[in-house]
């Protein structure tokens, strides 16, 4: 969990005017988009961990 801390902090340290326009491009996806990027993320954080295992 604090690895996902420090990664996540990463991007609005080194670009907070990147952050701020991700931002505002994520508020004008629709709810299915954002849907359809949390479970890509779920997948690809499962397998990530699924890897480490083997």
């Amino acid at each position: 969990m604090a690895l996902v801390l420090v990664i996540e902090g990463l991007f609005p340290f080194v670009s907070p005017g990147g952050w701020r326009r991700m931002f505002s491009q994520i508020l004008s996806l629709s709810d299915g988009q954002i849907r359809f990027f949390g479970l890509c993320s779920i997948l690809a954080g499962v397998l990530g961990l699924l890897w480490l295992q083997f």
